[in-house]
């Protein structure tokens, strides 16, 4: 679905809300990574809440989560663009995908770090 170039104001916002939620539908569906995610937020965001002393502590703990889930989209998007040019074997393309997989991977230890420094420090 393309997004109605003559679309301005609430329209404009409404069509990029619909299809921000399309894209959380869509990776969600397609992604086992993004679905554990997810999950792990469903669990992981009120107990930043819980447990956080002060509300720079939740937005860390959140935060950090949310973070997470931010980085496993775009890597879903990397993985999507590289794959619709092709699926032959390409060094640029193995680059691509290896670069948003490491990202995820930083985004998670960086989550984790948060969460151990807040809780036991």
């Amino acid at each position: 679905m393309t997004q109605n170039p003559k679309a301005h104001g609430i329209k404009r916002l409404w069509n990029a809300f619909h299809y921000s939620i399309q894209g959380f539908r869509t990776t969600y569906h397609s992604e086992e990574a993004f679905r554990q995610e997810c999950w792990a937020a469903v669990i992981l965001i009120p107990a930043g809440l819980i447990l956080s002393d002060s509300g720079i502590e939740a937005a860390l703990l959140i935060g950090s989560i949310v973070f997470v889930m931010v980085v496993e989209l775009l890597n879903t998007g990397i993985e999507a663009v590289v794959d619709r040019v092709g699926f032959e074997q390409h060094a640029l393309s193995g680059r691509a995908k290896d670069a948003g997989s490491a990202a995820v991977l930083l985004s998670l230890f960086l989550a984790f770090m948060i969460w151990l420094l807040v809780l036991f420090f």
